[in-house]
């Protein structure tokens, strides 16, 4: 069976050939014989898969074609679309996983007979795994039967994916096992996957059968960034870790399965994991099944609702729930029993999810939850943190760095919580501040930091109950302490300052650090230059790229989400590039060294030549690109003479209240290159001029910061 059904864009036709874009819409004008768009939009036509590799092959373009960039277009361009087919990989390579031999007979043969024994033996694999019978139906079936239904529970209207059970309203009786998260799909319903699920088991010979899902699942998660909220991978073992050894654990608000993937495999383990969505609930069920050989135990449906395991009593609960959400259930919830330390406000969605993780641990066991900033002081929680901290339920706050999970301009916090078998006497709660391991741009906190400040104040106050100070960092505080009007747990605000030794000497040295780049501007003032007259002939950017002395190009709103972007603010700032744009099959500008960048909008004289170091970043939007020739073009010359400011309002316009540069219209002299050099060159210093102006500025800004620091906490004396 040729894989007809399945489409691929332009975009995605340049990464079978190894080209840009551009080549792709080139090959359409120039070869009469190109396949014709089969579906798609006019600016975004999409073709059939079988049909652009047979062109591509017969034009000598497909010998180079990675076997993954060849699964990855028969997954995202399937006809039941993505989610669908990666649900029907995931099973087939968990058969791999578990019975390669099996999949070996059951793969010989023509795409009709694979279709027709693939369910019974996707039936003995996922049956054994998931703890039920997965619900496979006959191989012989008709499309009615085999039609799931729409499901009123699956978020934004859409329909759960063939092979996910659709969520149920109601809890199960107690004892009785949930319906899995995943069950063997039809015969009908494979037959479209049947190319992918050959692909998928020719690149699992390669990489390994847990590594391609890892990849295929990856790949989807990075082309539809919006749609899901991730849990970075280092957050997710810092709350493993905290939750410590366990044979029984529950995520029940699951996303993509990182929590209970971050776990380390153990004999005897069990793995509970629920979802709202269903096809989350059944890729991280897939997902877990490959990563450890425990028993997986998937549901689907809203926990807090119609939870899936009200008879679990887990070792430990980790958590990232849903956020700031007010239709909770808080209306027909009022008198659920998890309620045992206070019904929550409509608000106050986290400390239901709290409660929730605490009415499904055992006695004595964790729960890890990651929680927003505002759950630890909002006054409208304030009676159920009291409850919590009086009965030792609440063990620790941890303030992470900015940059820490999404969203990341707030510095989210982890609550570790722990059933209590008898109340403590004299309870202490730990207070952990990791704000001072925030780093700058969109690499994330230092983790390792991170994770040894965490994990050594948790280890030592968890043998203990208590916790000498460390000041800036963490103490245990007596529970009486904090029952006040307001009952605020943000960490900060119990934190003793830092040491008074480890204050000044950082003081020192950023004052050693500022008098060497004060020096280094000295050293870089410019001199007075002799006064000149010059008229030269003129020449604009728009001549230039016409003639060819430069290539122009503007930022996108697109690209690959792995590169990072530079954007107008970068430029302005002279900062890396900090910014990230979701995938798209818009091609991405790559700035190479030489290139020279400009900002369009504010009417600021702003240009950047792009150094080695930042290389390779993609241009964000309001950014125009212009590539010199470097036979006719200086680029320190050309940006220094954009930076004119006369040249700058003449070839400005404005629209509202905003400013535009045409680009275009900037204007340089005719010179030849020998004297573009010189000019080049002293644009150049006072480039490295500006930026060390810049740099004394910013240690400037800290130094004065910290010294009003160290004078109001007591830790600089005024003399």
């Amino acid at each position: 069976m040729q894989d007809n059904a399945t489409e691929v864009t332009a975009a995605g036709i340049a990464r079978l050939a190894g080209v840009g874009r551009a080549a792709v819409s080139n090959w359409r004008r120039r070869h009469a014989d190109f396949p014709k768009p089969v579906g798609g939009t006019e600016t975004s036509p999409s073709f059939a898969l079988a049909e652009v590799e047979a062109w591509l092959r017969e034009q000598g373009k497909l010998a180079e074609v990675p076997l993954r960039e060849r699964v990855w277009q028969q997954l995202a361009g399937h006809p039941e679309g993505p989610v669908t087919a990666l649900t029907h990989a995931g099973c087939v390579l968990l058969l791999i996983h578990a019975r390669p031999t099996v999949w070996l007979e059951v793969g010989e043969g023509s795409d009709q007979r694979l279709a027709a024994r693939l369910p019974k033996a996707l039936e003995h694999v996922l049956a054994p795994r998931f703890g039920a019978t997965s619900g496979a139906e006959p191989a012989v079936n008709t499309a009615h039967d085999a039609t799931a239904r729409p499901s009123t529970d699956a978020p934004h209207g859409v329909n759960p994916p063939h092979g996910v059970n659709p969520p149920h309203g109601v809890n199960p009786p107690h004892g009785v096992n949930p319906p899995p998260a995943v069950r063997a799909p039809a015969t009908i319903q494979l037959l479209p996957s049947v190319p992918l699920l050959r692909g998928a088991a020719e690149l699992a010979a390669e990489m390994g059968a847990r590594q391609t899902f890892e990849f295929l699942l990856g790949r989807h998660l990075d082309a539809n960034p919006r749609q899901y909220t991730l849990t970075p991978a280092d957050l997710a073992a810092l709350m493993a870790d905290l939750a410590g050894p366990a044979r029984t654990l529950l995520d029940p608000a699951c996303g993509t399965g990182a929590l209970l993937r971050a776990v380390a495999p153990r004999p005897g383990q069990e793995l509970y994991a629920q979802d709202s969505a269903p096809e989350l609930a059944a890729l991280t069920a897939l997902r877990l099944a490959l990563h450890n050989p425990a028993a997986v135990r998937g549901a689907t449906g809203d926990t807090l609702r119609a939870d899936a395991f009200p008879g679990l009593r887990a070792d430990a609960v980790l958590c990232h729930p849903p956020f700031n959400e007010r239709n909770w259930g808080h209306d027909e919830l009022a008198y659920d029993p998890r309620w045992e330390y206070g019904f929550p406000a409509r608000n106050e969605s986290e400390l239901a999810w709290v409660q929730h993780a605490l009415a499904r641990l055992r006695d004595g066991g964790t729960a890890v939850l990651l929680m927003p900033p505002a759950a630890a002081s909002r006054r409208s929680g304030r009676r159920i943190r009291a409850d919590l901290l009086r009965r030792g339920a609440l063990r620790a706050v941890v303030a992470l760095p900015l940059g820490a999970a999404p969203p990341y301009n707030i510095p989210l916090h982890l609550w570790v919580l722990r059933r209590p078998e008898r109340a403590p006497a004299q309870p202490e709660l730990l207070l952990v501040d990791t704000g001072q391991h925030a780093t700058e741009g969109r690499g994330g906190p230092d983790w390792r930091a991170v994770r040894e400040s965490v994990l050594d104040a948790w280890r030592a106050y968890d043998r203990t109950g208590t916790l000498k100070e460390r000041p800036g960092l963490a103490r245990a505080l007596p529970v009486i302490d904090l029952l006040d009007d307001d009952v605020d747990l943000a960490p900060a605000r119990h934190l003793p300052p830092p040491a008074a030794a480890d204050g000044a000497g950082a003081l020192t040295a950023v004052r050693e650090r500022l008098g060497e780049t004060l020096r280094l501007t000295a050293d870089l003032t410019p001199s007075p230059a002799d006064s000149a007259s010059a008229r030269w002939p003129l020449t604009t950017v728009g001549e230039l790229a016409r003639g060819g002395a430069l290539v122009m190009r503007t930022g996108g709103n697109g690209g690959h989400a792995r590169v990072p972007v530079l954007t107008d603010h970068d430029v302005l700032a002279g900062t890396a590039p900090s910014g990230a744009l979701p995938e798209s099959d818009d091609e991405a500008v790559l700035t190479e060294p030489g290139d020279v960048v400009v900002p369009v909008l504010g009417g600021g004289s702003v240009t950047r030549v792009i150094d080695e170091a930042t290389g390779g970043a993609a241009l964000g939007r309001n950014l125009v690109l212009l590539r010199p020739d470097p036979a006719a073009l200086d680029p320190w010359f050309l940006a220094g003479f954009l930076r004119g400011t006369a040249n700058n309002r003449q070839a400005s316009s404005y629209a509202s209240t905003a400013t535009r540069l045409d680009v275009r219209r900037l204007q340089l002299p005719r010179l030849p290159l020998d004297a573009q050099r010189r000019y080049g060159a002293r644009f150049r210093a006072l480039d490295e001029f500006e930026r060390a102006l810049r740099h004394a500025g910013r240690l400037g800004e800290q130094l004065v910061r910290g010294m009003y620091d160290g004078l109001t906490d007591g830790t600089v004396a005024p003399d």
